[in-house]
């Protein structure tokens, strides 16, 4: 019962949105040119659907986001490592954090595509370079959160170093480090669509800029809500092995 209201509170803002923009719709109040109503986005879905437009798009795009997240992850999650863990890599590694951090990611899409051309390998680099940051930051917040006492008593039981980093450091770290990686996904999807609509022949984010120099709001609204559901699904999917693999970091209070 509990888990049906929690799903109703869910759903009731995103219903009475469309509901409303429905009526504007029908009654004129919106410019259908501009947005139309939900019911001529919802047809055009049904028609990409059937079409195979839509999904040969979405599968690229997501292949390409798999890729550069994989990828991104890995190497966000080592550096983070090595950066928590030594003081002076931190030290050495955290200018150039610093300076490269900041930068837009659509500022890297132009010097990739000079230097890599505008093949699978610049959408990639993009979508591994947005993906790193907050894997990495979250890796090293959550390294540099452990517990001293853990490591103390680790150094009192004489555990070597590698066993202190796999049994005491990293199951400490791994809610931070699953936190970056949600974030990671999230960026990942931002990056993929904004690099392919400056310089691809497919995806998604194509679909949605070939559509918006056609006039075509409702294929465009249909792009855009594909990309937030999809990105919902995923981030579900992460949440759900968070939840699988560090269950104990869940229990409550009194102990359930």
């Amino acid at each position: 019962m509990n888990r049906v209201k929690s799903f109703m509170f869910k759903v009731i803002a995103p219903l009475l949105l469309i509901v409303v923009w429905q009526i504007f719709g029908t009654f004129g109040v919106l410019n259908e040119h501009i947005l139309p109503p939900p019911t001529k986005v919802i047809s055009t879905f049904v028609q990409l659907f059937k079409s195979g437009k839509l999904v040969d798009n979405l599968f690229i795009s997501l292949i390409r986001v798999f890729r550069g997240f994989i990828l991104g992850a890995l190497a966000g999650v080592v550096i983070g490592i090595f950066m928590g863990l030594s003081r002076p890599i931190n030290k050495i590694l955290s200018s150039l954090v610093s300076i490269f951090r900041p930068i837009p990611m659509i500022a890297w899409i132009p010097i990739l595509i000079l230097g890599l051309g505008i093949g699978e390998e610049s959408k990639v680099a993009v979508i591994f370079i947005g993906t790193l940051w907050p894997v990495l930051l979250n890796t090293i917040s959550g390294i540099l959160s452990v517990d001293t006492k853990l490591i103390e008593v680790s150094r009192v039981l004489e555990k070597s170093k590698i066993e202190m980093l796999i049994k005491v450091i990293m199951p400490s770290a791994w809610p931070a480090i699953f936190t970056g990686l949600r974030l990671g996904i999230s960026t990942a999807w931002t990056c993929v669509v904004a690099a392919e609509m400056i310089a691809a022949s497919s995806g998604i984010g194509y679909m949605i800029m070939y559509a918006r120099e056609l006039s075509q709001p409702d294929v465009v609204l249909v792009g855009v809500f594909t990309i937030g559901f999809v990105g919902l699904l995923i981030d579900a999917i992460i949440g759900a092995l968070q939840k699988k693999a560090l269950g104990w970091s869940y229990i409550n209070k009194n102990g359930r």
